[in-house]
């Protein structure tokens, strides 16, 4: 099973800063199954959903020249349980970035209140480093089409990015 946690980006500013949307519904199986009679989101989850959206900034600022995977959770704090009918928002800034790896500073917010920060450090493997392949790009692409990222995407200067087709590393 492939988690998809996130709905739609919000704002995307290459190689700076991204904001993500999810809404947590009663439909997701996964919030009755963490503690049973008490549907909540696994902060676990909510840490994927930031990932997933640093992930998405961080292999868009090499230009998807190799593939980005989270290698570490440095600092990473929770205020209180997202549950169904909140709508959390992800907010991921790139703080540092190499060739090598990359560090992003990631928060939730819920209804405006903070939620959760964490940082996260992303490994940046070459296509000879035995990492399987998760999406071909036609896969990957539609994602980035459903998540609305093209409606949203600027350049540093504030233009808006074209819309590219993105070569996954093979």
């Amino acid at each position: 099973m492939r988690w998809f946690l996130l709905d739609r980006f919000e704002e995307f500013v290459r190689c700076r800063r991204a904001t993500a949307i999810k809404a947590v519904t009663l439909a997701e199986e996964h919030l009755h199954d963490h503690v049973p009679g008490w549907a909540i989101v696994p902060n676990t989850l909510v840490l994927e959903g930031l990932a997933q959206t640093a992930g998405i900034l961080v292999a868009d600022a090499i230009d998807y020249r190799r593939q980005v995977v989270l290698a570490k959770v440095g600092v990473c704090e929770f205020h209180f349980d997202a549950m169904p009918g909140d709508v959390l928002r992800y907010e991921v800034e790139l703080v540092e970035l190499s060739e090598d790896g990359s560090v992003v500073q990631a928060t939730s917010r819920v209804g405006g209140r903070p939620h959760g920060r964490a940082e996260l450090f992303f490994g940046h493997l070459a296509s000879g480093d035995s990492v399987p392949k998760l999406f071909s790009n036609e896969q990957f692409n539609r994602w980035l089409d459903n998540l609305r990222i093209y409606e949203v995407a600027r350049e540093h200067d504030g233009t808006p990015v074209t819309r590219n087709r993105v070569r996954v590393p093979e």
